[in-house]
C-alpha cells in the first residue's frame, strides 16, 4: 500500500516506512510506466508504415489516393478529411473536407472513386445517437462539395459506417445498426435500402451489435461485405438484390473494412488483419494470411499503395491535442 506510515504506539519515532513507502510507490509506478512504454514502443517498431500527428483520439479510415501522392483520413469526430503526406521530418494531417453541415456528426468510412476523381465518405451521428447518416462527395483535387444526401428514414435508428462505388458510380453505404445497404446514383440521389434476412445469420444483440460494415464492389459485378460481431462475408448482387453468405474456411469475427487486392484476394481490416482467398468468385474462400502489427490501436481500414498493404488503425496516442496515428505496412504470415 502507498501512503504515509504510521507513528508508532509510544509517539518517539516515525515510521520512517511513510517515506520509504512513498519512495517504493514512486519507484513501482515507474517500473510499470517504463515497462508499458516498452510494450507500446515494441508493438510500435513493428508498425511500419506512417505516423503522423493528428487531431482526437479517432481515425477511422485511410485510403491511398494514388493520383494526389497521399493518404486521405476520415477524421471521425472532426467530422472530415486530412491528407496525409509522406515525406521526411515530422509528418503531420491537413484537413482537406470541413463541410459546415456535417459538423456535429462523425466522419467514418471513406472511398476513393477515381473514376470519377472524387472523394465518398459516410457520415452518422455521434455516439450514443443513431438516428442521422448520410454520404458526402467532394472533389478530389480541391474538397468542394458535389452532395450531400441523406439515408436515414424518420425515426430510423442507424449509422453509416463504410461505401464503395461501382463502375457506373452508384455508391453503397453500409448502415451497421441496421444491417442494411443503402444505394445512392451517381448524382447524390437515394435510390433504395439493400434489406434481407440474410444479412443476420444468428438471432440476438450480442451477435448483431456491429453489423454490416467493410464493403467493396468487384469488378464481377457485386458487392462484398463483412458482418463484424458475426464474421459472415456475404455476396451481394445489387441489381437484384439477392444475397449469398461466402463459405469461409477461417474466422473473420471482428472484420472491419476490406479491400480488394485483386479479385480473388481480400484484406480484412481487424483484430487482427486477415488476407482471404477465392478460387470461385467469392461462393467459397479460405484465410490464407494474418497481420498483427500495433494491436493496441486496432485495425480499422485497409489500403494499397504501390503493391503493398496499409492497415489503419483508428485509436491516436499521446497527451497533447495532436496525438500520433499509424498507418501500418502490413506483411502477412502465412497461414
Amino acid at each position: 500500500m502507498c501512503g504515509r506510515g504510521r507513528r508508532r504506539r509510544g509517539g518517539s519515532d516515525e515510521a520512517v516506512a511513510g517515506s520509504g513507502g512513498r519512495g517504493f510507490c514512486a519507484t513501482a509506478l515507474a517500473v510499470v510506466a517504463l515497462a508499458a512504454a516498452a510494450a507500446v514502443a515494441f508493438l510500435e517498431s513493428t508498425a511500419g508504415g506512417v505516423a503522423y500527428a493528428g487531431d482526437g483520439w479517432l481515425h477511422e479510415c485511410a485510403k491511398w489516393d494514388a493520383e494526389g501522392g497521399r493518404f486521405l483520413v476520415s477524421t471521425f469526430f472532426g467530422a472530415g478529411v486530412a491528407e496525409v503526406r509522406v515525406g521526411a521530418g515530422n509528418v503531420e494531417e491537413r484537413v482537406i473536407v470541413a463541410d459546415p453541415d456535417v459538423a456535429e456528426r462523425v466522419a467514418l468510412g471513406l472511398a476513393v472513386d477515381a473514376p470519377r476523381r472524387r472523394i465518398l465518405v459516410a457520415y452518422a451521428d455521434r455516439p450514443p445517437r443513431f438516428g442521422y447518416a448520410a454520404v458526402g462527395a467532394y472533389e478530389l483535387g480541391s474538397g468542394r462539395r458535389i452532395f450531400l444526401a441523406r439515408l436515414d428514414g424518420p425515426g430510423e435508428s442507424s449509422f453509416a459506417d463504410d461505401v464503395a462505388a461501382d463502375e457506373d458510380g452508384n455508391v453503397y453505404v453500409t448502415d451497421v445498426k441496421g444491417s442494411k445497404i443503402w444505394k445512392v446514383s451517381p448524382d447524390g440521389e437515394p435510390l433504395l435500402a439493400i434489406k434481407n434476412a440474410t444479412f443476420t445469420q444468428r438471432p440476438g444483440t450480442l451477435d448483431n451489435l456491429i453489423g454490416l460494415n467493410g464493403i467493396v464492389y468487384h469488378p464481377n459485378g457485386y458487392l462484398l461485405v463483412i458482418h463484424t460481431t458475426g464474421g459472415d462475408l456475404f455476396k451481394v448482387d445489387p441489381k437484384t438484390g439477392a444475397v449469398s453468405v461466402v463459405k469461409v474456411l477461417g474466422s473473420l469475427k471482428r472484420g472491419d473494412g476490406l479491400e480488394l487486392l485483386s479479385p480473388s484476394r481480400l484484406a480484412v481490416a481487424g483484430m487482427p488483419t486477415r488476407l482471404v482467398e477465392s478460387s470461385d468468385d467469392w461462393e467459397t474462400a479460405r484465410v490464407t494470411g494474418r497481420y498483427v502489427g500495433p494491436a493496441h490501436r486496432v485495425g480499422s481500414s485497409v489500403t494499397v499503395k504501390d503493391g503493398d498493404v496499409y492497415v489503419n488503425h483508428i485509436f491516436g496516442f499521446g497527451l497533447g491535442r495532436k496525438k500520433t496515428h499509424v498507418i501500418a505496412k502490413a506483411v502477412f504470415a502465412p497461414l
